[in-house]
């Protein structure tokens, strides 16, 4: 009886092993294979999450129309890649998406997130890939009728930094900031972490 047991439990063990395996291997080839082509510059298509390029991704959704919330949080983003070691600027790959790509293009998005930061790249894309792009980090947002406004419509968002690798998964993400004491150590933690 006691033999019988250790057999069905090497077999189990056995099995457990190989089917780790098999989802390890499987989720690697995933993340190789994810790509998202957003339209920057010139709305020219880029590929935010390019395995050849292995900087972390700060990313802030917001939109270029925003009266309040997104200039804000930009400025402390500027502020804090001007006060970090400049060895960090190397690591990091700041990013500005529009929610808004109905009004925002790619190159509308640049000029914006250059207008606080020149490291600060700007996107924009179709609504379906900007939805689904920010339901993967848990962005909220939505359009809001603006009934006596020339601007028509404002959008609603959730504001915070996404810091994210290479393949597009989320390593930390900092709420919005009046300072930007809160992005420098954020910045500094995640090289300390990728240096060890």
């Amino acid at each position: 009886m006691k033999k019988s047991w250790i057999v069905i439990l090497i077999l189990a063990f056995a099995l457990g092993v190989t089917l780790n395996l098999f989802l390890q291997n499987d989720s690697s080839q995933t993340k190789q294979t994810t790509t998202l082509t957003l339209e920057g510059q010139a709305n020219k298509e880029v590929d935010i999450f390019a395995t050849d390029d292995p900087r972390i991704r700060i990313i802030y959704f917001g939109f270029t129309r925003c009266p309040d919330v997104c200039p804000t949080s930009l400025a402390m983003l500027s502020a804090a890649l001007k006060q970090i070691d400049p060895k960090y600027l190397n690591n990091i790959r700041p990013m500005f998406i529009t929610l808004d790509p109905e009004r925002d293009s790619g190159d509308d998005a640049q000029k914006y997130a250059h207008y606080f930061h020149p490291a600060i790249e700007g996107y924009s894309g179709s609504l379906q890939t900007i939805t689904s792009l920010a339901k993967q980090y848990g962005v909220i947002f939505q359009k809001t009728e603006l009934a006596d406004s020339a601007l028509g419509y404002t959008i609603d968002h959730s504001s915070y930094f996404y810091f994210v690798k290479s393949d597009g998964s989320l390593l930390k993400k900092v709420p919005h900031t009046l300072n930007p004491q809160p992005l420098i150590l954020a910045i500094q933690q995640l090289e300390k972490e990728n240096s060890q």
